[in-house]
């Protein structure tokens, strides 16, 4: 087991989540701060185009299976666990349960020296939402895991890509006017992801005997409210005209919210439902350990200027989208074509170019977000606002560049499953569907030195509901499938001609 002590080995610290919102973020400030780090992934795959993904080591586990769970724990010093359910169904709880029981045991019998985690800030006496109260849960059997432990609870994280700050910037710009619950007039301690990374990189170094919660905060209080009319006058739009009713139900508000933004209803739901409690430190005990920065704890305004930066550049490193949400289709796509999982439906369409075959991929890299999809728009927005009334994400995740993809991106209702640079782009279906689906979109150059374009789209049909579907929508293939690959390979063709 490594130490810190007297300039030996640096400690080795596992982080959790690594494909997700706060890990992905957190193992380069570790490996800044000279930590040795170990990302724990489903999919490793999904680490790829990370700058940091050689500098790590990669471990391959699932969080509820204990095999995978002790491997991954083999001689680390200090294990981040930072695995949530939010918006993941009605089963979530047993689910968080299960999961930070089998993490406290691994822990446990691996020997690590602390476990850091990354929970919610919560009043005391009040009846919590489903979620807020998972979260303490999880924080406690944590805690009570026999291994030193820093449970960090924070309120609404500001950074950008953050599914808090993307739901505020979203509806403060979408609705000029808007009726709201009226905890919209809780009061609220949020604080920069920023600091959040820097407490959490801190706490590793904590004492032995030092083994709690802390409430961690940026130095503004402010109502949701108040903290829509600050963005608004950060982003340079008008006050917003916001009036609170008592009727609006969590469930009747996130629905509402999944329609005006991107954040899909069931990840908005906990959101929304923590906004009905003051969530404000209760204690600052956190300052003893890990001190603030000299230039001090980012504020509100501060925080949002610099999300809003990050966004306007492309520079988001990781989002709330990173992360594939609970129940969402995962299996990959067989590659052996007699493959025994099932029939498969294939829509398979080929077409010569007179673009190179770099033109072609500057195009199939760029497909989805504000592009487009090259095809019927009217068409595609319908099946996202069907997909987004049935608690799928429909079109609106976006994409997290205009141009560049990396394995485990989000494209709008499609993931990236598999990335060859020049070559092939796959995407799997994360819609509502009964059965699963991938979009391949490829390019080549045939014996002739022709460009050849390539696009299938492929359907693994759950039941005979799943097969009904794959007939009712082929007639329509011609019009979106057809019309995609037609008006691609014409935008190739211009970006060649203008070259």
């Amino acid at each position: 087991m490594s130490t810190d002590d007297g300039g030996a080995e640096p400690l080795t610290a596992l982080v959790t989540g690594a494909t997700g919102y706060i890990g992905g973020r957190l193992v380069p400030e570790l490996l800044a701060a000279g930590f040795r780090v170990r990302a724990m992934a489903r999919n490793p795959d999904r680490l790829e185009g990370r700058e940091w993904r050689d500098a790590v080591d990669v471990v391959r586990a699932d969080a509820q299976d204990p095999e995978q769970l002790a491997a991954a724990m083999a001689g680390v010093d200090v294990a981040y666990y930072l695995i949530h359910s939010l918006g993941s169904g009605p089963t979530f709880e047993e689910r968080d349960r299960r999961t930070a029981r089998a993490f406290a045991v691994a822990a446990r019998e691996a020997g690590v020296r602390r476990i850091v985690y990354l929970g919610g800030l919560h009043p005391d006496a009040e009846t919590l939402s489903p979620h807020l109260a998972s979260r303490r849960e999880v924080g406690d059997i944590l805690l009570a895991s026999g291994v030193p432990t820093a449970v960090l609870q924070a309120a609404v994280i500001i950074g950008s890509g953050s599914a808090s700050f993307e739901m505020m910037r979203y509806l403060t710009e979408r609705l000029p006017a808007m009726v709201a619950p009226r905890w919209l007039d809780n009061r609220i301690q949020p604080i920069a992801v920023r600091d959040v990374l820097r407490y959490l990189v801190g706490v590793a170094r904590l004492p032995e005997d030092v083994s709690r919660t802390f409430d961690i905060g940026g130095p503004d209080v402010l109502t949701y409210r108040e903290m829509m009319q600050r963005y608004a006058a950060i982003a340079g739009l008008a006050p917003r005209l916001i009036r609170t009713v008592p009727v609006l139900t969590p469930k009747l508000a996130s629905l509402w919210v999944g329609l005006v933004t991107p954040v899909p209803g069931p990840l908005a739901r906990p959101l929304v439902e923590s906004l009905i409690h003051e969530v404000v430190a209760k204690e600052d005990d956190i300052r003893r350990y890990v001190p603030d920065p000299p230039e001090g704890l980012l504020g509100f305004d501060a925080a949002v200027e610099l999300a809003l930066q990050k966004v306007r550049e492309f520079d988001v490193a990781t989002s709330w989208a990173s992360a594939t949400p609970q129940g969402a289709p995962s299996d990959p796509l067989p590659e052996d074509p007699d493959w025994a999982g099932g029939s498969l439906f294939v829509d398979e369409r080929e077409r010569v170019v007179d673009a190179t075959p770099e033109d072609l991929w500057a195009v199939i890299e760029g497909v989805g977000g504000t592009t487009g999809w090259y095809s019927w728009r009217l068409g595609w927005m319908l099946r996202g606002l069907m997909d987004r009334l049935f608690g799928g994400p429909g079109l609106r995740r976006g994409r997290r560049h205009p141009t560049r993809l990396w394995v485990g991106d989000p494209v709008d209702w499609w993931r990236v499953e598999r990335i060859e640079p020049g070559r092939l782009l796959r995407l799997r279906a994360e819609m509502r569907l009964p059965g699963l689906a991938w979009l391949e979109l490829g390019a080549h150059t045939d014996d002739d030195g022709r460009t050849v374009f390539r696009q299938r789209a492929i359907y693994h049909p759950h039941g005979l509901v799943g097969q009904l579907y794959w007939w009712a929508v082929t007639p329509f293939h011609g019009v979106v499938f057809g019309g995609m690959q037609r008006n691609l390979a014409t935008a190739a063709e211009g970006r060649a001609a203008a070259a």
